[in-house]
């Protein structure tokens, strides 16, 4: 069940569109800011309240990668394996993260600190390899880099 809050949210989403519907993505972000990741009752309720059938509302939450529709870590950590990041790199990066956390693709610390998990492209090819964690950016990366950069994730 969607808090009042989050239903607030939703609808103040949709007034600024010409229809409910065109909300949809926004309002699974909504859902995914307060609870990390997005259910099939959230999905049910966004339909609901976006005048949707739930069998939409999760086409599209399943379309796009960054909307989880399992439970991740508190820190996402997202690897480009795109064509430039994998030349540059992107495997050792992969290899070195996945030792250090104990987790590999799709996994999620015990301790729910991070999910990781790989991304198609960050759009960042000019300054591979790149990673993302949460909504933050990282390229140009070296496995020497990775320590610090997982740290302010602490």
């Amino acid at each position: 069940m969607l808090t009042e809050q989050e239903k607030h949210e939703i609808l103040e989403e949709a007034r600024l569109y010409p229809t409910p519907k065109a909300a949809c993505i926004d309002a699974l972000k909504i859902i995914q800011k307060y609870r990390r990741w997005v259910a099939d009752d959230s999905i049910k309720d966004i339909a609901e309240i976006l005048d949707m059938s739930p069998d939409e509302v999760d086409g599209i939450a399943t379309f796009y990668s960054r909307i989880y529709r399992k439970p991740v870590g508190r820190n996402v950590i997202l690897i480009c394996d795109s064509l430039s990041c994998m030349i540059l790199g992107y495997q050792s990066l992969y290899g070195y993260i996945s030792k250090k956390l104990g987790i590999g693709f799709g996994e999620t610390t015990a301790d729910d600190k991070y999910t990781l998990l790989p991304i198609s492209c960050l759009g960042d090819c000019d300054h591979a390899p790149a990673l993302m964690i949460n909504n933050d950016l990282y390229n140009n990366l070296s496995v020497d880099k990775l320590d610090e950069l997982l740290n302010k994730y602490e």
